[in-house]
């Protein structure tokens, strides 16, 4: 067969290993060709395609990012893209293509499906939050990163008696803020799943300091807000092509209101991009692999319109029109158990 693979959306480490696996089950195994799709599914609309060979994938299993580059993207807004990606699929005679993305890529390759694309999904994000899979790769990285920041962030507010508000990402979950928060040992983590107040978060820090601790750590997904507030908040107030607000910016405002509210010291640190950057951990890069390798099996059993799942530790695999059903929310349980340590 000739194989296309393509890496859309945000950077997410892990992405190389992904295509390393993907690459060499289909020439080992299978004997296919391989096609590496440049950046995303822009690569399918201007024709930017390269040949991936056994050579080409060595050594990037360590490497974060992605050597096809990718983007954020929407060949949706423009019938004439869709009409190019589907006229380069019959110029490359791809027989199917594996996207490896989240919940926007998939949503294109879903409605590339209607006009005959075979694909086959490979489930990435750090945010965690895909239904259909209990992790994705990348949010051990994240989480490991945004955990490091947290142990070094303890002792410069210990030493300086000050509230620091650590912004971690996630979109619309707290993934990576319950599971960075508890690994780092915060002292309050707010997240979209659990709806708070700025009094309540007050409160609960005034009496931290009346019990003798003089510092905190917030950790703060992207996506929460106050009850008060309302909504959402993005600095910038921008919306990307896919219609999403850009988050970013919450940790400011609640930094600023703790400030006011209990008379601490506070100082606000936005990790950003830095979860998505660097090598991948050992368990995103076995992770992607084992993705990558079940993809290439799904391309040649034509279960096309699904995706690499992993289900406890076993490896299977789900319709990615279900994974789009119901975004993955951070577990109750999970956050009870992190609220254990608040205060």
């Amino acid at each position: 067969m000739r194989v296309g693979v393509l890496t859309g959306g945000g950077d997410s480490p892990g992405l190389n290993p992904a295509i390393r696996a993907v690459t060499r089950r289909c020439i080992t195994e299978y004997d296919d060709h391989v096609l590496g799709i440049k950046n995303g599914w822009d690569g399918l609309i201007n024709g930017d395609v390269e040949p991936l060979s056994l050579y080409s994938v060595s050594g990037i299993l360590p490497k974060g990012g992605t050597i096809l580059g990718t983007s954020r993207h929407n060949p949706l807004n423009k019938e004439d893209n869709i009409q190019r990606i589907m006229q380069n699929v019959r110029r490359y005679e791809l027989d199917a293509v594996v996207a490896i993305g989240g919940d926007d890529t998939f949503l294109v390759a879903e409605k590339l499906a209607e006009r005959g694309l075979n694909y086959i999904g490979i489930p990435k994000t750090i945010d965690n939050d895909l239904g259909g899979t209990d992790m994705t790769f990348g949010f051990d990285t994240a989480v490991t990163v945004a955990a490091d920041a947290i142990d070094r962030l303890h002792t410069t507010a210990e030493a300086h008696h000050r509230v620091i508000v650590v912004e971690v990402m996630g979109r619309l979950t707290g993934w990576i803020a319950v599971t960075a928060g508890i690994a780092g040992g915060a002292d309050c983590i707010l997240i979209p799943e659990v709806p708070f107040t700025m009094d309540e978060t007050c409160d609960m820090l005034t009496k931290r300091h009346k019990h003798g601790k003089n510092f905190s750590i917030v950790v703060v997904a992207e996506g929460a807000y106050p009850k008060e507030m309302g909504k959402l908040y993005s600095k910038t107030g921008k919306v990307d092509e896919y219609g999403h607000l850009v988050l970013g910016g919450i940790g400011e405002v609640i930094a600023k209101q703790i400030e006011e509210h209990t008379g601490m010291e506070t100082r606000t640190v936005v990790l950003g991009l830095l979860q998505r950057g660097g090598s991948p951990t050992p368990y995103d890069r076995v992770l992607a692999t084992r993705c990558g390798v079940h993809a290439a099996d799904l391309v040649h059993q034509q279960k096309f319109g699904y995706m690499s799942a992993l289900r406890g530790t076993q490896m299977t695999e789900c319709k990615v029109s279900e994974s789009l059903r119901t975004p993955r929310a951070v577990d109750q349980k999970l956050y009870q158990v992190a609220s254990v340590f608040f205060g």
